[in-house]
């Protein structure tokens, strides 16, 4: 925990000078220090970016982030301290339950980023991703290695800029410190609903109410938490100025909606709300489009670089613009496969009872699906039942009609891609919390509701709690506690303790779990690393391996054609 402290006053320091220049180029005069932090990481995603181009993301970038970060610092020296300054007054000035919320709230964030990484994924690409960047940076056809490592997210570029691999291995952290800006972000609006009685402030007030949801999440770097928080200050903002809006805050939803793109395209919906502003206001915006414009197209070409370089295509997993490849591409073969085994596994089915129900088949399957998947399936199909009557009694408002629109296009996409309720727990969120606030409203119910929110996290955190009843997946079935022994060092990155044999196939010499049963599952071995089941399987039944490109794992793999005799 210690140790996570001391990375997060870094990256604090860090993101708030970074942030407080990027609010400058863009002119968004902003006065949220909390807004200042996240523009900070969205500036050094964007950078590391630019660099993982070129070459790894390690002591070199870390070097020149720092150089800039104490050029800014001189620069803006007075400025900058009045930022600190104006922040810390208003977290004085809280009343004594919001301070001891956020008090025993970040002393439990911390203590969950210390304890072993609970989301399967980080044992399946989230350490190896990041691993990558760190040693190489963007590397030509990596996804022929594993095929997840073509997801690589904005969000794993965040975080390999802020685990400092070349000082200390067990920083995987960066989740867990944008929980923290979301709660206290949070706090911040609740007290100002006590004093001013707005609803958009009182429904992002009451995010912390949904920690326990969150908690599990923040021991890896799961792209997830960043897009339930950012959405949900998105949701703020919009709602805010929906009516009257000044370019600058025009600008913010724009870098906000940009930054939840590259972090996970799931969030593409979110693109619907800044056309919608600039239909309504764009005589008052229209001068200033220069910038976001600008920044917009600098985004989209990251993202369709990084895509070329790691998997060959522009998106990937996807059968858009297939015209468009590289000559290391994945064959077309698997990454239909994989495409078609993202579809079947929101549905829990195999391709081939996918291929024989029809749609509403398989809607029926979706929202009757047991334990925890089945339970947010309903709550979702309910949302979008209930929503329009709490709307009309409640809060009439265009911009509410507007999210709610964009919430049931979100689902249809999902229903047709891969319809998983963490791709769609977002709008869940915003809108539990909307109907929440309908009934309450009182001060001292809902501090009451605040604080008992910490009951389950403290009881998932510290006691053993068998998910078999909620789990779907057998994965998911252990929940990670925290030890004493992480007070000063975190756990490692890799829940398991594996061990790893050295195999060879062709020129690829590569690193495989030993007793794995987890067919994606790769954890934290030494570049390459891959599961040998998964070299097996599509050599099988794809007849296709992976190969190295030159003697330099930096030049990147791509997947050999081999015959039977081969």
């Amino acid at each position: 925990m210690v140790l996570i402290v001391t990375s997060w006053i870094y990256i604090l320091f860090a993101s708030i000078n970074l942030g407080f220049l990027t609010d400058k180029i863009l002119q968004l005069k902003n006065k949220n220090f909390i807004i200042t932090s996240i523009l900070g990481l969205f500036s050094v995603t964007i950078s590391a970016s630019i660099w993982a181009i070129f070459g790894r993301i390690n002591i070199e970038f870390h070097a020149l982030l720092l150089l800039t970060n104490i050029l800014v610092c001189i620069k803006f020296q007075k400025t900058i301290a009045e930022h600190y300054k104006a922040f810390w007054t208003e977290l004085t000035q809280l009343n004594k339950v919001l301070k001891s919320f956020l008090i025993i709230i970040t002393f439990l964030i911390l203590a969950q980023c210390a304890s072993a990484p609970f989301v399967i994924d980080n044992e399946s690409y989230y350490i190896q991703t990041i691993k990558w960047l760190n040693e190489y940076g963007f590397v030509k056809g990596l996804a022929n290695i594993h095929l997840f490592l073509g997801q690589t997210s904005g969000w794993h570029i965040t975080q390999s800029a802020f685990n400092f691999s070349f000082l200390y291995p067990n920083f995987n952290d960066l989740s867990g410190f944008c929980l923290f800006l979301g709660n206290l972000f949070a706090i911040q609006k609740l007290n100002h609903y006590f004093k001013n009685d707005n609803s958009n402030y009182l429904i992002i007030g009451l995010f912390p109410l949904f920690n326990i949801l969150f908690f599990q999440f923040i021991s890896a770097p799961s792209p997830d938490i960043p897009v339930y928080v950012f959405s949900i200050i998105f949701f703020f903002y919009f709602l805010e100025n929906f009516k009257k809006i000044t370019p600058e805050t025009f600008n913010l939803l724009i870098v906000l909606s940009l930054f939840l793109f590259y972090i996970k395209n799931t969030t593409v919906t979110f693109f619907i709300f800044p056309i919608i502003l600039l239909v309504l206001h764009f005589k008052s915006i229209a001068k200033e489009l220069l910038k976001p414009a600008l920044l917009s197209i600098l985004l989209i070409f990251l993202l369709i670089v990084k895509n070329l370089i790691i998997s060959g295509t522009v998106a990937f997993p996807s059968k858009l613009f297939t015209s468009l490849t590289m000559d290391y591409a994945i064959p077309n073969s698997i990454q239909n496969f994989y495409y078609e085994q993202l579809k079947c596994y929101g549905y829990f089915i195999t391709p081939e009872k996918y291929n024989l129900m029809s749609s509403w088949d398989l809607f029926i399957r979706w929202i009757t699906m047991p334990k925890l998947n089945g339970l947010f399936n309903k709550i979702s199909i309910l949302l979008i039942l209930i929503m329009p009557f709490f709307i009309l009694k409640f809060k009439n408002e265009k911009a509410l009609w507007s999210i709610y629109f964009a919430m049931i296009i979100q689902l249809i996409l999902l229903l047709v891609t891969s319809p998983q309720y963490r791709f769609f727990l977002n709008y869940i969120l915003f809108f539990s919390l909307f109907c929440l606030i309908c009934i309450v409203k009182n001060k001292r119910v809902i501090n009451l509701l605040i604080i008992l929110s910490l009951i389950p996290v403290v009881i998932v955190l510290f006691f053993s709690i068998n998910l078999s009843k909620f789990a779907n997946t057998k994965s998911l079935m252990e929940i990670s506690n925290f030890s004493s022994q992480n007070i000063i060092f975190p756990y490692s990155n890799s829940k398991n303790k594996t061990v790893f044999e050295t195999l060879q196939i062709g020129n690829l010499k590569y690193n495989s779990p030993q007793n794995n049963d987890f067919f994606w599952g790769n954890g934290n071995g030494d570049l390459p690393c891959v599961n040998k089941a998964q070299i097996e399987y599509f050599e099988k039944y794809f007849h296709y391996i992976p190969q190295m490109r030159t003697n330099n794992l930096k030049d990147g793999f791509y997947s050999k054609e081999v015959t039977k005799n081969e």
